[in-house]
C-alpha cells in the first residue's frame, strides 16, 4: 500500500484515488522569466519520479504542470529587455523544456499557461464576488476576503491571528485586511498593451494565486487526488488556491462545515535546495544556473543528486555533493557493464522475466513509504555489490544466468526512477571530450602493444597523456581495457 505524506493533515496516510485505478496530479511549474535553476530542477525531477513510480504501480496518471507566463517579474524583465512578453517567455519555456528533457523529466501530460486561461479565472472571480468572497478596491484591484472564507489556514496549520501578525509590516493599501490578496490587477498606465485584458472591472491581469486554480479546476475537476509544488508555496500560494477553488465550489453552513468534497485529497510539498545553509533562488542570487552545472555535470548526476535525497527534506548543493553524487552513479553503471557484451537477445530476455524477487521487494516497500528514494537508491547500491561479486567470479567478459538476473534487476529499478537508462560505456564516455573517442582507443591499442613489447614506460606515458585530457583507463580480467571520463 503506498503512503504519501499530506501536509493538509501533516501525516503520511495511506493513498487511495478518487477514481480506482486512475490518479490526476497538478503539480506548480515555472515562473518564465529566466533560465531554470537547481531549485527548479529539484521539483521537476520530483514530481517526474512519483508520476513514474505511480505508473509503475498500474496507475493511469494524468499528469499536470502549469507555466506561469504573465506575472510582474516577467514584465519587469521584458520591459528592461525591450522585447515582448511572449517573446521572452517563449525563449524561456524553450530554455526549459531542453533542460527538462536532459534531466529525463518526462513531459506532463497537460502543460496549461496562465494567458490561455484568462476567461477561466474571470469566471472564478465573478463566482467568489457573487458569494461575497472578494471585492472590487477602489483602485480598481479585486480582492479576495480572507476572513469570510471558512478554515483558511488549514494548510499552514496557523490561525488567522498568527498569519496576520506575520503580515503587520506589509502596506495594506486599499485591502480591507492584511491577510486579503488580489485576484485582479488593474492595469497601470506605464504597462505595456501585452499585459493587459479586458474585464467587467476594467483593464487588468490576474494575480498569481487565481491562475492555478482556474487551470487545475479546468483540467482535473472540482476535486482531484494530488497537489504538488515547493515548500516555499505552502503558504500563501498552495492556501489561497485552496481559499479560491473551496470558495467558489463548497457550500459551509453557518458553522463553516461543508459536506461538500476537499479541493485536493494529498498535498505534496518538495523541500529546498540549499546554499549555505539558505534557499537556493534568485532573489537571494545565491542561485545556479542548471545550464552552468550541465557545463560540469552530466544531467543524470544531477537527477542522481536530486533522487538521493528524501524529497521531503533539504538538499543541500555543493561541487563536494555533486561529486559524491557522479562517484556514487558510476559505482551503478559499472556493476552493468557485462550487459553491453550481451548479444544472446533471448538469454537477456528470460533474465528480465525472473528479476530476483527479494531486492524488488525491498525496492518497492522503500517507493511505497511516501516515495523513499533514499532507501530505494540503497537497495540499488546493495544489489549493485551483489552484482560485482557475481561479475568477479566470471572470466573475463563472460556472463552467467545470476550475474543476467542481477544487472537486469538493478537496470530495470533504476529505470523505475529514471535512472541507468544508458548503457555502462555511453555513460562513461558520455559528454565533450578533448579528444576523439577513435583516438582515444587507438592509443589504447598502442599501450596494450607497449605491455606485450614489456614497454613499460610507454605505456605509464599513454595512461598519463590521456589522464590529462580527463580520460581515465580501467584495466580489466582478461587484457580488456576500458575507459571512462574523468
Amino acid at each position: 500500500m503506498l503512503q504519501i505524506y499530506n501536509t493538509l493533515h501533516r501525516q503520511k496516510e495511506d493513498f487511495h484515488p478518487i477514481h480506482e485505478g486512475k490518479v490526476s496530479i497538478y503539480v506548480c511549474g515555472m515562473t518564465v522569466y529566466d533560465f531554470c535553476h537547481v531549485g527548479h530542477a529539484r521539483a521537476m525531477v520530483v514530481f517526474d519520479m512519483v508520476v513514474r513510480w505511480l505508473r509503475a504501480s498500474g496507475y493511469e496518471v494524468k499528469y499536470v504542470r502549469n507555466i506561469t507566463d504573465i506575472d510582474d517579474k516577467i514584465i519587469k524583465r521584458a520591459l528592461e529587455n525591450g522585447e515582448s512578453i511572449k517573446a521572452l517567455t517563449q525563449r524561456f519555456i524553450d530554455a526549459m523544456h531542453e533542460d527538462a528533457r536532459l534531466l529525463g523529466v518526462l513531459d506532463p501530460d497537460a502543460e496549461p499557461r496562465a494567458t490561455d486561461y484568462i476567461d477561466s479565472m474571470q469566471g472564478l472571480i465573478g463566482k467568489l464576488i457573487e458569494k461575497d468572497l472578494a471585492y472590487q478596491a477602489d483602485s480598481g484591484d479585486v480582492i479576495y476576503s480572507v476572513r469570510n472564507f471558512p478554515g483558511y489556514g488549514k494548510l499552514s496549520g496557523k490561525s488567522l491571528d498568527e498569519l496576520e501578525e506575520g503580515e503587520r509590516a506589509i502596506i495594506v493599501g486599499d485591502k480591507r485586511d492584511p491577510l486579503d490578496f488580489v485576484l485582479w490587477k488593474s492595469a497601470k498606465p506605464e504597462e505595456p498593451a501585452d499585459t493587459r485584458w479586458l474585464s467587467k472591472w476594467g483593464e487588468g491581469r490576474p494575480g498569481w494565486h487565481i491562475e492555478c486554480s482556474a487551470m487545475s479546476c479546468d483540467l482535473l475537476g472540482q476535486h482531484f487526488d494530488i497537489h504538488g509544488g515547493g515548500a516555499d508555496l505552502q503558504f500563501p500560494h498552495h492556501e489561497n488556491e485552496i481559499a479560491q477553488s473551496e470558495g467558489v465550489f463548497r457550500t459551509f453552513d453557518e458553522n463553516g462545515q461543508s459536506k461538500d468534497p476537499e479541493f485536493v485529497n494529498y498535498w505534496m510539498h518538495n523541500g529546498h535546495v540549499r546554499v549555505n545553509d539558505e534557499k537556493m533562488s534568485k532573489s537571494l542570487n545565491n542561485f545556479f544556473t542548471l545550464r552552468d552545472v550541465l557545463k560540469e555535470y552530466d544531467p543524470e548526476v544531477i537527477r542522481f543528486f536530486i533522487l538521493r535525497a528524501h524529497y521531503r527534506s533539504p538538499v543541500n548543493y555543493s561541487d563536494a555533493t555533486l561529486d559524491e553524487s557522479r562517484q556514487g552513479l558510476e559505482r551503478l553503471y559499472t556493476a552493468l557493464s557485462l550487459l553491453d557484451t550481451v548479444t544472446d537477445e533471448s538469454a537477456a530476455n528470460s533474465s528480465e522475466k525472473s528479476l530476483d524477487s527479494v531486492f524488488v521487494d525491498k525496492f518497492n516497500a522503500a517507493m511505497n513509504d511516501d516515495f523513499n528514494t533514499p532507501e530505494a537508491i540503497a537497495v540499488l547500491f546493495n544489489l549493485a555489490t551483489e552484482t560485482n561479486k557475481e561479475k568477479d567470479r566470471l572470466i573475463a567478459t563472460e556472463v552467467s544466468a545470476r550475474y543476467l538476473q542481477l544487472a537486469h534487476t538493478l537496470k530495470t529499478l533504476a529505470n523505475e526512477l529514471g535512472l541507468l537508462e544508458r548503457t555502462t560505456k555511453a555513460y562513461l564516455q558520455g559528454g565533450v571530450l578533448s579528444i576523439s573517442a577513435e583516438d582515444i582507443e587507438q592509443l589504447i591499442a598502442s599501450r596494450a602493444q607497449a605491455k606485450k613489447d614489456k614497454n613499460f614506460q610507454l605505456s605509464d606515458q599513454i595512461r598519463k597523456d590521456l589522464l590529462s585530457k580527463g580520460i581515465v583507463l580501467e584495466d580489466k580480467p582478461g587484457g580488456l581495457t576500458i575507459w571512462r571520463k574523468e
